[in-house]
């Protein structure tokens, strides 16, 4: 259940669950819910106990249409959740989006386009899950999935360092357009600014600097993930113009609000961790 005067992590709607599941195949049965925590469907995947502030969505408002190969990377999750291919056969995205850890094949990832309806879409179950260790539903939002079989495109490199945790990110997704939408069958994708902690401390108490940071238009709003792209990256080009991973999507309070940016569990932090997993899942 949603704690009073707390966030629910940036997952589908309700209202937005039906028409996403009529309309978007790999969404197949019911979404993890926004604020409640509700399972997905018949899959481990679930939403965490709800904890950082009042009204939390996730997905990409104020975005353009994603062109097909432009993020090779990108992978959409039966329960409602993005991710990006770690490794050809292992996605990274949000703690939040799993149930814990152990065999699971209960998963859809799709990959290979930026529209889900797209004949040449790949889809490939789950085999296992790794949420973060010690997860309570506070920071270390990052958990890997462990496909059966290798979806064949490119990898997201991760930072391993905080060098890249500032300047204009990149953010894409499925999720919905607007606070409230429905999820979209194209992939949506937009830029967002970095803010700094104390900034991001002032629209949120909760935040865990370290294991948390911040991206939006905090002066306008306008621009920001949303219901739907909980899991996916944040990334940007680093100093050899190479993409690299720095955030993943989590939580922030309703979509694009003025004021309300969004919150990205900062990759560099857990990089070390997150490799160890990889490597453990085989």
């Amino acid at each position: 259940m949603q704690k009073p005067g707390k966030t629910a992590k940036r997952l589908i709607a309700g209202a937005a669950v039906a028409a996403a599941a009529l309309s978007l195949a790999p969404m197949g049965a019911a979404m993890a819910g926004q604020s409640t925590g509700a399972k997905a469907g018949q899959s481990k995947a679930a939403a965490a106990p709800a904890q950082h502030s009042d009204d939390v969505s996730a997905k990409i408002v104020g975005g353009e249409p994603a062109k097909k190969g432009d993020f090779p990377w990108m992978v959409r999750l039966s329960m409602g959740c993005g991710g990006a291919l770690f490794e050809k056969d292992i996605v990274l995205t949000a703690a939040h989006c799993v149930d814990g850890s152990g065999a699971d094949d209960s998963i859809t990832a799709t990959g290979g386009v930026v529209d889900l309806d797209d004949s040449d879409a790949v889809e490939v179950k789950s085999k296992e899950i790794l949420q973060a260790p010690g997860y309570d539903g506070k920071g270390k939002d990052w958990a890997l999935i462990k496909l059966a079989k290798p979806i064949d495109q490119k990898t997201l490199p991760i930072a391993e360092d905080d060098a890249n945790n500032k300047g204009d990110f990149t953010i894409a997704g499925w999720g919905a357009d607007k606070e409230g939408g429905e999820q979209q069958q194209k992939m949506l994708t937009a830029t967002v600014p970095f803010v700094d902690d104390d900034t991001c401390k002032s629209a949120y108490s909760e935040l865990i600097p370290g294991e948390e940071l911040c991206a939006g238009l905090i002066d306008e709003g306008g621009v920001d993930s949303c219901q739907g792209d909980s899991g996916g990256p944040m990334f940007r080009k680093d100093e050899a113009g190479k993409p690299v991973q720095v955030g993943i999507v989590s939580w922030g309070e309703g979509c694009a609000r003025k004021g309300k940016p969004g919150v990205y569990t900062e990759v560099s932090n857990f990089a070390a961790d997150i490799k160890k997993g990889a490597a453990d899942l085989g």
